[in-house]
């Protein structure tokens, strides 16, 4: 899962969602150094990743990407499946996309001085470039991955990604809808975090 499914999953709370986002940038114990609600954000974010992981469907995703990404192939799956919840945003918030990025911005922006230094120096282009918004697009996707291939050590096969991803993209669909059914009902049971959908 990638930054805008990790909110999301964070349920009504801003401390919690905080650690979420942050939960790639806090290693081993120094989650110890925050608020009990930040800190437990951060515990989220670790077992939604585990959850991810390890689960047949994620995994079945994935292994469309493996000849080229090989271990890289999960990244490409957080960022697949962080695309169809934006595509497909209106199934899961009364929010707007917009709008929900937004407060995001703004929590980020009015939590700076506890986010981790990294973080600090990567926000200011995340947030300016809204990319969350631009997971909604396949050419957005595009964008963030030959982003990450000069700025990381994510391989350099943009194309390749972009031409799986049309090609099996119905299936990545299910598969995602799939998935995340499950690990919505994950988290309210374990965290005990409700997750508001809108009412069909």
């Amino acid at each position: 899962m990638n930054y805008l499914a990790h909110t999301y999953l964070s349920g009504d709370s801003d401390d919690i969602r905080i650690g979420n986002f942050l939960g790639d940038w806090v290693k081993g114990s120094d989650y110890l150094k925050y608020s009990e609600d930040i800190r437990t954000g951060i515990i989220l974010h670790r077992n939604i990743d585990s959850f991810t992981d390890q689960h047949p469907v994620v995994r079945l995703s994935a292994s469309r990407f493996q000849s080229r990404y090989a271990k890289y192939s999960g990244v490409i799956i957080d960022i697949l499946y962080d695309h169809y919840l934006a595509h497909n945003w209106a199934d899961f918030s009364n929010v707007s996309l917009h709008d929900y990025v937004s407060r995001m911005h703004n929590l980020m922006l009015n939590n700076f001085e506890i986010l981790p230094e990294r973080l600090q120096n990567y926000l200011p282009g995340f947030m300016n470039e809204r990319w969350i918004e631009r997971y909604a697009t396949l050419e957005g996707i595009r964008d963030v991955l030959e982003t990450m291939s000069k700025r990381t050590s994510l391989p350099n096969e943009t194309e390749f990604a972009i031409s799986v991803m049309e090609a099996f993209y119905n299936d990545f669909r299910y598969e995602f809808f799939d998935f995340f059914g499950q690990i919505i009902e994950f988290v309210e049971v374990k965290f005990m975090i409700s997750i508001h959908r809108p009412t069909m």
